[in-house]
C-alpha cells in the first residue's frame, strides 16, 4: 500500500511540476527591412537594398564576382560613449555568410571601414555585399567585444528590380 502511495503522490507531483512549467518564447530577432532595431546602445533602421552588375561610371567601371548587394541603413548610438561597428555579415538561407566589402569604390555614400558612433550621434549609408543573387538576413551587431556581442537579423529579400548599372553614353547620330 505504501507503493501504491508513493507512486501516486509522486505522479501528481510530476503532474503539478509539467503543468506550472510553461516556456516562454524568445523574443524574435529576424526584422524586416523598415524596421527599428534596437541592440542597446544601438538602433538600426535598414532601409532599402538594391543589385547592381557593375559599380562606377563608364569611365571607371567595378565588376563584381557574383552580383553587388547594396544595402542603405542608418545607425543611431542611443548610449554614453562612442561604439565601433564592425563589417556586418549577410547570411543566406544554406547558411552561407557573406562579410561586407572593405572596398566602397563606386558606392555613393559609403558608410566607410571605421565607423565610430558617438553618443547621441546617427549615420547614414551604404553598405556593399558580392553575393550571388539570392534573399539574405543581415546580421546587426550592438559593437559589443568579441565573445560578449548581441545579434540581430533583419530579412533582405531578393526583389528582381531592373537592374540600375552603369549608363553608357550613346554615339551621337552621324549626318
Amino acid at each position: 500500500m505504501h507503493l501504491k502511495a508513493l507512486s501516486l503522490i509522486t505522479g501528481c507531483l510530476l503532474l503539478m511540476s509539467l503543468t506550472g512549467c510553461s516556456r516562454s518564447q524568445p523574443e524574435s530577432t529576424e526584422h524586416a527591412l523598415g524596421d527599428k532595431v534596437q541592440l542597446a546602445p544601438l538602433t538600426y533602421v535598414v532601409v532599402e537594398s538594391d543589385w547592381y552588375t557593375q559599380l562606377g561610371d563608364a569611365l571607371k567601371v567595378r565588376s563584381p564576382q557574383q552580383r553587388f548587394m547594396e544595402i542603405t541603413l542608418s545607425v543611431t548610438n542611443g548610449g554614453g560613449s562612442d561604439v565601433s561597428i564592425p563589417l556586418l555579415m549577410a547570411e543566406n538561407s544554406g547558411g552561407q555568410t557573406f562579410v561586407e566589402s572593405d572596398n566602397g569604390e563606386g558606392v555613393e555614400n559609403w558608410l566607410g571601414l571605421i565607423r565610430n558612433v558617438k553618443p547621441g550621434e546617427t549615420q547614414q549609408g551604404k553598405i556593399l555585399f558580392d553575393v550571388p543573387l539570392a534573399s539574405y538576413r543581415l546580421r546587426l551587431t550592438d559593437g559589443g567585444g568579441p565573445g560578449a556581442e548581441k545579434y540581430a537579423w533583419v530579412s533582405v529579400p531578393l526583389r528582381m528590380d531592373v537592374d540600375t548599372g552603369v549608363s553608357v553614353p550613346s554615339p551621337s547620330p552621324v549626318k
